[in-house]
């Protein structure tokens, strides 16, 4: 499959510069999301156990996610571990949760260029240091404002909207709130992205056409962006042609 099998790639010619680098439009999307795809077939295709994938896509977050922040970018969210991805492999599972506390503990250089973290999903299953150093980072980083960096660890949509029925519902038993008083805001608010816009643009490298259970409340209005390249490889040019992409397209909201 290439992108011209894609539905949802928009074939219109992007801007580019004399040396045809994707030229990035004015005015950027507030919120981006990202799912990181392809790294176990970005190092089957290379003779390497999936590991060394995962760490390759590592690399390229770290690069990306900083220049999320470079060009503008007000908020961006990355899918880094689901509820369902801990059917993989052990040895996999604890290779991600490895490069996670990795990374972790090099997040000051995020702190240092006035990033907020922002960590959202189930913690409970995380190792204790984990979940230590995830509130350290919001704490520390509470108050910053170049750009909202959100990361997904044991995230899953469905259990997020669950988990705000449930918050509600005791609201609703305790007699602080009546069931006809219920709005979208509500649940919104409910959410662990509370407070945070939804989502303009998702991104989904690696030929994939699905959310896999990420933020499906935040993307109800959202523009999808797929490609075939697999994340390791989704690079800063990539990225750029996907904004390049998303500002061509007329945005409507059910109106006209």
């Amino acid at each position: 499959m290439n992108d011209m099998a894609l539905p949802f790639f928009n074939k219109k010619n992007v801007p580019k510069d004399e040396t045809g680098t994707i030229v990035l439009p004015e005015q950027l999307p507030q919120h981006v999301g990202f799912i990181m795809d392809g790294n176990g077939r970005w190092a089957t295709k290379r003779g390497m156990p999936r590991k060394f994938g995962h760490r390759e896509g590592a690399k390229n977050f770290k690069d990306l996610s900083l220049y999320c922040r470079d060009i503008g970018l007000r908020n961006a969210s990355f899918y880094v571990f689901s509820t369902e991805n801990w059917k993989r492999p052990q040895d996999e599972v604890n290779a991600i949760m490895d490069l996670f506390w990795d990374y972790l503990c090099e997040a000051d250089q995020y702190l240092e260029r006035r990033v907020r973290m922002i960590f959202v999903g189930d913690r409970s299953r995380l190792q204790d240091r984990l979940q230590k150093r995830m509130e350290e980072l919001e704490h520390d980083s509470r108050d910053f404002e170049k750009m909202n960096l959100i990361l997904a660890i044991n995230y899953g949509g469905r259990d997020e909207i669950k988990h705000a029925a449930q918050e509600i519902a005791k609201e609703v038993q305790a007699g602080k709130l009546a069931p006809e008083a219920i709005t979208e805001q509500t649940i919104s608010e409910h959410l662990y992205t509370a407070g945070l816009p939804d989502v303009d643009l998702l991104i989904r490298p690696s030929g994939e056409l699905r959310l896999s259970n990420y933020l499906i409340w935040q993307c109800a209005y959202a523009e999808y962006y797929f490609t075939n390249v697999l994340w390791p490889d989704f690079n800063r040019n990539e990225l750029n042609k996907a904004l390049a992409d998303y500002a061509q397209r007329g945005r409507r909201f059910g109106g006209i």
